[in-house]
């Protein structure tokens, strides 16, 4: 374990080394998180203008819900983004010959390989809606902790969705087009899941499961999530993280190398 988290101090630290020579970028990256931010929260104040609410959801309770799709947002940015859409490129120039050749853990080496830093206005924005939210709701320091592990568990469920995604890409080569169709997908999550109709709520929860990315952390900030949402978070966390891991293995069964 020792080595492996020297070998990630060294990606993310040449990583940013490299990331900082575009500096203009972080403004650009900024502007476009604003943008972003902007678009959720106008969209949000649509419905709640004319004193609709979302059942069980206040302004400020549905807030919170914006500040974690605002934080998974930039996590993806930084993390997954920056590695897992790298995979396609990696398998269609014959590069995860060297990949596979290297004495780490391939899954690991692709998925955190590097980062981008483009991503933390994000968080940033994320953690200030939260924080405002919170504050307008008479949150205590006790429910953003425990909102610690919920957050976790769906940041492992959208990772390990995104990457059995990218892993396809061994058969299918070019997935990128589907990528987009998950990030469009998880845009659902800006908003509280009772904001959809039944069957939309369904899909949400079994299929996608958006439901557990950002409404579920966002009940347990806000004091009222059950353990059985909890429970169910973190098995299917679990249960996806281990077979993106069967699933990776699965797939290199398929590979053909490019001095094969």
């Amino acid at each position: 374990m020792r080595r492996y988290w020297k070998v990630l101090k060294l990606f993310w630290s040449t990583a940013i080394a490299a990331e900082m020579e575009y500096r203009l970028n972080f403004i650009i990256s900024t502007l476009t998180s604003l943008g972003n931010l902007g678009g959720s929260l106008f969209g949000l104040f649509l419905f709640y203008r004319t004193g609709y609410t979302f059942a069980g959801w206040s302004w400020e309770a549905a807030l919170v819900v914006v500040g974690v799709f605002t934080l998974l947002q930039g996590f993806s940015t930084t993390f997954l983004a920056a590695n897992l859409n790298r995979i396609v490129r990696h398998v269609q120039e014959g590069t995860l010959d060297f990949v596979l050749l290297k004495p780490i853990r391939s899954q690991f080496w692709l998925s955190t390989h590097t980062l981008s830093p483009w991503g933390l206005p994000d968080i940033v924005f994320g953690g200030c809606i939260i924080g405002y939210a919170g504050k307008r709701l008479g949150l205590e320091i006790s429910n953003y902790l425990f909102s610690v592990v919920p957050l976790l568990f769906g940041l492992v469920i959208l990772y390990s969705l995104w990457f059995m995604l990218a892993a396809t890409s061994i058969w299918f080569v070019k997935i990128y087009n589907a990528t987009e169709v998950l990030r469009g997908l998880l845009e659902a999550g800006r908003y509280p899941i009772a904001a959809y109709p039944t069957a939309y709520r369904f899909f949400f929860t079994f299929v996608v499961p958006v439901t557990f990315l950002t409404t579920i952390p966002a009940e347990i900030i806000l004091g009222r999530g059950q353990i059985t949402w909890l429970i169910g978070a973190a098995v299917l966390a679990l249960v996806l993280f281990f077979v993106s891991t069967w699933f990776w293995r699965f797939a290199l069964r398929f590979y053909t190398s490019a001095s094969s």
